[in-house]
């Protein structure tokens, strides 16, 4: 299975047009001569284009990859995840925005420092760093390993270029070329999950059939109300943990509050969020239609034991290239959906690493830079992520399965940041003393979520097995170690709640065999909690801490509980507790008596 010309011109045109883009805003305007056009497109943005950009923005291609494997695998019961998102953006709009907006603040962290202090604002802006740089490896490298292991493509050579070329576009436009790419990149995604979708349901009958085989080879769940944590995902898990996980993303993440803060109103960020959803709800429909049909067409259409991918990673490009393979320039348009995924969030990850970078580690210690430098300083920073990012690319290869590897660390980071920020707006009391070592109790409780996507294996991954066919089957079925497309051993479906069997095809596919019969010595009878929990317990964590550690005398004075730094909901129910900001103040600042 090899690209055609077709295929690698589809591919191309991603490329060259997404750095057009980039080049285009690099030479308009104001040509990124600023700090404030650079890092927040001049405060000017309208809803649409940043509802897309927030989409995009974690709308990677690890969902494009992951999602539909999942649904492939274990049914449709990941689907639950979409009752997430109604509460999951409708909090962010009414809860985080104002109370960002109206401060005025570049960094998320900023707020930190004028609710609590500077060592607050440090340890979250670090914190953010350590998270984002990693998921940049993560999503980098996961597409452009499933290239080379599908068509062929050099490896490196696909990181490298995809690398450079987002370092290229976001180091020239700036934020607002970050925004129009994804714009065009999300555009582009819709296009290649459609393709495949329309053409696979066709070769075998039509998406009604599709639904039918699916429905009785028991791939569609019903509701799965068992409060078991442990399990692999029930509908408390992805509605109910699926909300504390959205909170994480886009209600105190810094790459998509530096979107809102782009917006030209308060009232554009929040109707940008409200955009959100329906966009939200239709990725994941694609996605796992996409799942479902890939496993009705491979029911339909087994390919030889010696085609079948090793990893649950490369379902989709095995299953894509098989579909689309007479159709030129389909599987291009596919490939360039996939690295649409991965070109989006990385550009967003460089952005918003530059923008905390810049206002909460150099201008701090720099308040007499100026202008001019500040602004060439911030696109040396985007750059330099840029390549650190390429650096991270070989790291991610230790990090498991995409899926679970991207949940497992916004779960183990986002949740304690979330704690942190609700702490701040929330309770007016809070001890700005004890704020640094508080997330740590938020890693605690949930920091045995990571074992279970980076360092253990993948639930429901029998061992990657020798494809020879033996006796009609693949051999190695219920086989010896193996690894992934991103490394770390595999574990079957059975042992942590999978779905029922899979194939009844004459030779049932390594993904949907049978358990081992026992589990590798290294690997617990039970896992921890899902990595969806992760943003839950770790921010009810720092919050019960909190109580542990109460301010000396709540009712002394404290300049911190200015009212512009607590939800606004606070200034009705507390209002005579709260100190206003000076008539002459800042925004943002304490009054003074």
């Amino acid at each position: 299975m090899e690209f055609t010309v077709i295929d690698y011109s589809i591919f191309a045109l991603l490329l060259v047009l997404s750095s057009a883009i980039g080049l285009f805003y690099a030479l308009s305007g104001d040509r990124q001569r600023t700090v404030q056009e650079f890092l927040l497109a001049n405060r000017n943005m309208g809803f649409l284009p940043v509802a897309l950009s927030l989409l995009a923005t974690f709308q990677s291609a690890v969902a494009i990859l992951g999602v539909p494997a999942e649904i492939y695998r274990f049914g449709t019961e990941y689907w639950f995840l979409g009752c997430s998102y109604f509460l999951g953006l409708l909090i962010p709009a009414h809860v985080f925005i104002p109370v960002f907006y109206r401060l005025r603040i570049t960094s998320t962290y900023e707020y930190l420092e004028l609710r609590f202090n500077k060592t607050v604002r440090v340890f979250g802006t670090i914190t953010f760093i350590f998270q984002m740089v990693i998921y940049m490896g993560v999503v980098l490298y996961a597409p452009a390993l499933a290239l080379n292991a599908v068509t062929g493509f050099d490896l490196w050579s696909a990181v490298l270029t995809m690398g450079l070329v987002c370092t290229l576009y976001t180091t020239l436009g700036g934020l607002k070329a970050v925004i129009w790419t994804d714009v065009f990149q999300t555009l582009v995604m819709f296009a290649g999950q459609l393709a495949v979708i329309l053409v696979g349901a066709r070769r075998v009958g039509g998406m009604a059939r599709v639904w039918h085989l699916a429905e009785q080879e028991g791939k569609i769940s019903g509701i799965d109300l068992d409060p078991d944590p442990f399990k692999r995902h029930t509908f408390w898990t992805l509605a109910v943990g699926g909300v504390f996980m959205m909170l994480s993303l886009y209600g105190v993440n810094q790459a998509q509050v530096q979107r809102y803060l782009s917006a030209r109103s308060e009232r554009e960020a929040k109707l940008s969020c409200y955009a959100v959803f329906p966009c939200q709800q239709i990725v994941l429909c694609l996605s796992c239609l996409t799942g479902l049909v890939m496993f009705v067409y491979d029911r339909e259409h087994p390919l030889a034991p010696t085609q079948r991918p090793g990893s649950s990673d490369q379902l989709v490009l095995y299953f894509v290239m098989d579909v689309l393979q007479d159709l030129p320039g389909l599987p291009g348009l596919f490939v360039a959906c996939l690295f649409s995924g991965c070109l989006s969030t990385i550009s967003s990850a460089f952005n918003s690493l530059a923008t905390v970078t810049m206002e909460d580690l150099v201008r701090p210690h720099c308040p007499g830079l100026s202008e001019s430098r500040a602004t060439l300083l911030s696109k040396l920073l985007a750059f330099g992520y840029g390549l650190l990012c390429l650096g991270m690319a070989y790291v991610s290869s230790m990090l498991g399965p995409v899926l679970q590897a991207a949940i497992s660390i916004f779960g183990m980071v986002g949740g304690p940041l979330l704690g942190l920020f609700c702490l701040g707006m929330f309770f007016p009391c809070a001890n700005p003393t004890v704020s640094v070592p508080l997330p740590s109790w938020g890693h605690g409780p949930h920091g045995g979520a990571v074992p279970g996507g980076l360092g253990h294996p993948e639930p429901g991954w029998g061992p990657a097995p020798s494809l020879s066919p033996v006796a009609g089957c693949c051999r190695g079925a219920a086989g010896g170690p193996g690894h992934g497309l991103l490394g770390g051993h595999r574990q079957s479906a059975a042992q942590h709640g999978g779905g029922p069997p899979h194939l009844t095809a004459p030779c049932s596919p390594p993904w949907a065999t049978s358990p081992p019969s026992s589990p590798p010595p290294c690997w617990p009878p039970r896992q921890p909690p899902r990595g969806e929990w992760g943003g839950g317990l770790g921010a009810g964590a720092l919050l019960r801490a909190h109580h542990l550690f109460p301010p000396p005398d709540p009712h002394l004075p404290q300049p911190h509980r200015a009212a512009e730094v607590l939800q606004p909901v606070l200034h009705v129910v507390q209002r005579p507790q709260l100190h206003h900001r000076h008539p002459g103040g800042a925004p943002g600042q304490p009054a003074h008596r």
